[in-house]
């Protein structure tokens, strides 16, 4: 009697597998896979997470998905390029259907209706008479390098039964500047009900693969046929009967090696079509991370819920940035569709756009992506200390060092060690410090290598313009304020680590760059653009001494008359401010440097507006980068503005890493006015909240490894702090920059009470309309004595503003109001003149008395 084997029935399925992988490596590759198990997925929840925007999807818009290994980028027609980081493995993907019995071809693009972000994914709609297609993307988390970093689920649902096919121009093309091997064709290789092209280049180790279940290939040219370029396309059927409940999976994956052989292909096809066995697990990879996202983060609950959502889109969108590799994670630039081009927006590493952001990802408490994104610079600082600039995700496929990019700008120097004070000061981690003290005291060197007249300048590369007219600046006001406050920021890392001769060096440096900056004050109150090295200033009007006031720690004197400046027409747009004024004789509104909008220069004006008692006019900045989460690229912030009207620049990144950054650092450092020491365990606070905000409260505000929920309230002429935690803890809650009070005793109640200003006044929410020129209310001043408010206002002529009025006191005040009508609790302001098409901005004065 023969012997039967008995296997448990794991073991036995292992064994049938092994066969089937056995019986297919043994194949030819177009029959290898008929057998295996190849389907549509069953349909699953993905509207969960309850941060989200709806929008009417727009053709001439962008939308971008990305995350630590993948992005897919597109535009709201539901067009998009799919990128494995860092290759793109597709674009030009397009969808059009068929349906039984309807004879006309349905060009589902131009059926594009509803676009819906949320974290986890971007699904757009498109919606015919007969038929419903959602378009789902997201990028899982977790997932190894090359497979399946990017996805595509479609659903379908339609009246009939229905053939939809997806077309799209096969790339595998590795980003720049790393070298390509030309168009990759793409041959059927059948599997279940589907298939997929396997896409193969000149360099037969570079090669991948497209798969989609219960699809269709296209025509395939045989090679006797002529040359021509087509795209490639699956159609995939469905049937109502059936398929109402089922999503199309889109699965890709790419090989780069160093050399291949046959089974290097047919493992990569295993892989991807594995994939699609495992579609909801890689979805609930990403979905339930950004689930509990914000358990950890900083939230706010405020009487304006856009600023809310505001708020948690930008640690998003930073978060969205952060692309992983083998040597470590760090953030990219931006990112936006690249074409036929290898550039996918800014989507390589940067180091000022990573400093400038670390301040944000600071105050919303992720230390652990601060440290990440730093300990990536570090390991690619120079030798003699400089920092990197940029670093391509394909750089270490060419000889990068002999490329004019890793080192072209000079302000990420001083910018490390400020940004590392703040991390530290931040998080209380003085063993980082520690363990990275050689790089700090080598970058502080190299600036104190190149100066002119003491303070750090152009020599070694661009401080921040990339280019000026007539010619390059020598000495950037932009680079010496930084250098002043890496020098007092370095003082004090000197002192933790108990370097006293160097923190008395770095501190005496700080003085004379202070003093150094008072020179390129004009007679006119505006501080130059530039040091030429024959010391003649360069005058042009410009924002770039705004970043002086960044860290707290500096101010420029006698800076009332360019506080004025950049808070009128001049320079504040509608939608933000302008690097130069609109006078100047290099203005050009839709130049990269001189005249445009960016929300990085809005940002840095704010913070400046708010260190400097500015708040009516810094409030308004901040608002006006945040309506910005709502204009192009839904969630995100673009990177360039024009300066005439309210539209992005053609080429602007519209998913760019500061621009968010600038909604949250002028957010929770300026106007709600707190930032931590925790070595110290202090709070400090001076809040400068709009008059119409009774209350706000912070959730996770993070001091060290301690976590609060931060409430502000109005009452009667005080506002109180108030900070709670789960238990007891040592914490100083400090008002402003004042000196902190000896250590308080563990509790898990801590209260703070604050003057409040006897009136206030609150401005108009304002949203401009595309394509229109800046026409709302500017404040120029503000200045509060004694029972006397005054604001010096701009408005176009003919026009009227409401503002509101607030008093805070116990007793009833009566006001009167000069220059203005104040009914009740509305003051109106009418502004005189004839209305004009391009609007003419007036200034007028107006006095509260009470």
């Amino acid at each position: 009697m023969p012997r039967i084997l008995r296997l448990p029935v794991a073991l036995a399925a292992l064994y049938l597998l092994s066969l089937a992988s056995a019986c297919a490596q043994s194949l030819p590759l177009d029959r290898a896979y008929q057998q295996r198990e190849f389907h549509a997925v069953d349909a699953f929840s993905l509207n969960a997470n309850p941060l989200v925007i709806y929008r009417h999807a727009r053709a001439n818009q962008p939308f971008s998905v990305t995350g630590e290994r993948g992005a897919i980028l597109g535009q709201q027609d539901g067009s998009f390029e799919l990128w494995l980081l860092p290759v793109k493995i597709f674009h030009n993907a397009k969808l059009s259907a068929r349906l039984e019995g309807y004879p006309a071809l349905i060009d589902l693009n131009a059926q594009a209706a509803e676009v819906e972000v949320r974290p986890d994914h971007t699904t757009i709609t498109y919606s015919h008479a007969a038929i419903t297609v959602k378009q789902h993307m997201f990028v899982p988390r977790g997932q190894p390098a090359g497979l399946a970093t990017a996805m595509v689920l479609f659903e379908v649902h339609a009246s009939r039964p229905a053939a939809i096919t997806l077309s799209l121009d096969p790339s595998l093309e590795r980003q720049w500047p790393a070298p390509n091997f030309g168009r990759p064709n793409g041959s059927w290789i059948p599997a279940g009900t589907g298939g997929a092209y396997l896409l193969e280049t000149d360099n037969p180790a570079f090669f991948g693969a497209i798969a989609m279940p219960q699809a269709a290939h296209g025509d395939i040219r045989p090679y006797q046929e002529r040359p021509q370029t087509t795209p490639l396309t699956f159609t995939f059927t469905y049937d109502p009967a059936k398929d109402d409940a089922h999503f199309y999976p889109l699965l890709c994956s790419v090989a780069d090696l160093s050399s291949a052989t046959p089974q290097d292909r047919r493992a990569l096809l295993e892989k991807t079509f594995a994939a699609g066995d495992h579609v909801q697990d890689l979805y609930r990879s990403t979905a339930d991370y950004f689930a509990h996202f914000f358990d950890r983060r900083l939230t706010a609950h405020t009487p304006d819920k856009h600023f809310d959502e505001a708020l948690q889109w930008a640690e998003v969108a930073i978060e969205q940035s952060k692309i992983a590799r083998s040597d470590g994670a760090g953030l990219a630039g931006g990112w936006y569709t690249s074409g036929d081009s290898a550039r996918p927006g800014f989507g390589w590493f940067f180091g000022r756009d990573t400093l400038w952001t670390l301040y944000a990802v600071n105050s919303y408490g992720d230390f652990t992506l601060s440290r990440q994104a730093l300990e990536f610079l570090i390991s690619h600082q120079r030798e003699d200390g400089k920092m990197m600039h940029e670093y391509s995700q394909t750089a270490d496929a060419v000889e990068w060092t002999k490329l004019p990019y890793l080192y072209a700008s000079a302000d990420a120097t001083p910018l490390f060690v400020m940004q590392m004070e703040d991390y530290v000061r931040t998080t209380g981690d003085v063993a980082f410090l520690r363990a990275h003290w050689d790089n700090v005291k080598r970058a502080y060197a190299f600036t104190r290598a190149h100066t002119t007249a003491g303070a750090f300048d152009n020599s070694q590369g661009t401080g921040w313009v990339e280019e000026w007219l007539p010619k390059l600046p020598h000495q950037e006001i932009y680079l010496v304020a930084l250098d002043q406050q890496s020098s007092e920021a370095m003082s004090r890392l000197a002192t933790l680590m108990k370097d006293a001769e160097l923190s008395s060096s770095a501190a005496s440096t700080a003085k004379l760059i202070a003093t150094l900056l008072k020179e390129f004050r004009g007679s006119d109150g505006m501080y130059a653009f530039s040091r030429d090295a024959d010391g003649a200033y360069e005058r042009v009007p410009s924002i770039f001494s705004s970043v002086a006031w960044w860290t707290g720690q500096l101010s420029l004197p006698d800076a009332n008359p360019m506080f004025a400046a950049w808070a009128g027409s001049q320079f504040s747009t509608d939608w933000g401010t302008r690097s130069v004024a609109s006078s100047a004789a290099i203005y050009d509104p839709i130049s990269y440097h001189h005249g445009s909008v960016w929300p990085l220069y809005t940002g840095w004006v704010s913070m400046a507006e708010f260190r400097s008692g500015h708040s009516l006019a810094a409030i308004e900045h901040l608002r006006q980068n945040m309506q910005l989460t709502w204009l192009q690229d839904p969630g995100f912030v673009t990177e360039v503005l024009s300066g005439k009207f309210y539209q992005p620049l053609g080429r602007s990144s519209s998913h760019q890493l500061w621009s968010s950054a600038m909604v949250l650092s002028p957010a929770i450092r300026g106007l709600f006015g707190i930032e931590g020491d925790a070595q110290r365990h202090v709070l400090y606070v001076h809040p400068q909240l709009p008059a119409d905000w009774n209350e706000v409260t912070l959730n996770n505000v993070r001091v060290g490894d301690e976590f609060y929920t931060v409430s502000m309230r109005r009452m009667d002429g005080s506002l109180e702090v108030e900070a709670t935690s789960e238990k007891p803890t040592v914490l100083t809650l400090v008002a402003g920059s004042e000196t902190p009070s000896a250590p308080q005793n563990p509790s898990t109640h801590h209260v703070l009470r604050l003057p409040l200003p006897a009136v206030e006044v609150a401005l108009p929410l304002m949203q401009p309309r595309e394509g229109e020129e800046t026409s709302e209310l500017k404040v120029i001043d503000q200045q509060v004595t004694n029972r006397r408010l005054t604001l010096t206002l701009e408005a176009p002529a003919g026009a009227t503003q409401r503002l509101k009025v607030r008093t805070n006191s116990k007793q009833k005040l009566v006001l009167h109001a000069a220059g203005g009508d104040l009914r009740d609790d509305v003051l109106q302001l009418s502004f005189e003149g004839t209305p004009q098409s391009t609007p003419k901005y007036i200034s007028k004065t107006v006095t509260l008395t009470w």
